[in-house]
């Protein structure tokens, strides 16, 4: 893997670290809901699935 994909998967990893951190996600943990879901799991999922997308397009660019 090439030194610029390493580098840009760190940085990634240093966000979600940030993202999933105990006061962040109080600032998230309350009884509004949307669309039926509580707000905290709407924000967990989200950044989830935020950093598979970006993980996902960072290793592709590796393989072409």
């Amino acid at each position: 893997m090439k030194k610029r994909h390493e580098q840009k998967l760190i940085i990634l990893s240093m966000l979600l670290l940030l993202a999933l951190n105990i006061p962040l996600l109080l600032l998230f943990d309350n009884a509004a809901c949307f669309l039926g879901l509580p707000i905290i799991y709407v924000y967990v999922l989200s950044v989830w699935l935020f950093s598979i997308a970006i993980t996902l397009l960072i290793l592709k660019k590796y393989h072409e």
